[in-house]
């Protein structure tokens, strides 16, 4: 029998919403260790991505957005997981036919992936898609 290659790189990144996200960058380097590995800055002071590092792991960050306008359900939340999957388009069609919420459809972003997002039984937040933060 053959030995299949895995690919060792994390794919699971848990993702985290502050309503002061400057200052947790800061604090989590701080208190932490964490270090930043890229930061992407939004309106008003705001990050609209952030992704700091410790030791092999990284986790995604960015501003609370609680204006009438957000349609995007990880503007809201203070948590969730972000998990990478080589093939996204199948991932979706089988997370729909098992009845996931879906809460954002399956789209391309503006920085290159294409992702989806729901929520699981417990109402929790979850992102699927092609994009993989560097380790």
């Amino acid at each position: 029998m053959a030995t299949q290659h895995r690919d060792q790189r994390p794919n699971i990144f848990p993702a985290l919403r502050y309503e002061d996200a400057p200052a947790a960058i800061e604090w989590l380097g701080n208190a932490f260790g964490f270090e930043q590995q890229m930061v992407v800055p939004g309106p008003d002071g705001t990050i609209a991505h952030a992704q700091l590092r410790f030791e092999s792991g990284v986790i995604m960050l960015g501003s609370a957005d609680h204006s009438p306008r957000t349609t995007n359900p990880w503007a809201t939340v203070k948590q969730g997981v972000y998990v990478y999957v080589a093939d996204v388009d199948a991932h979706y069609e089988r997370a729909k036919a098992a009845g996931a919420e879906i809460v954002r459809e399956l789209q391309a972003t503006e920085y290159g992936s294409r992702e989806y997002s729901a929520r699981d039984t417990g109402g929790h937040l979850w992102s699927f898609g092609t994009y993989r933060p560097e380790t």
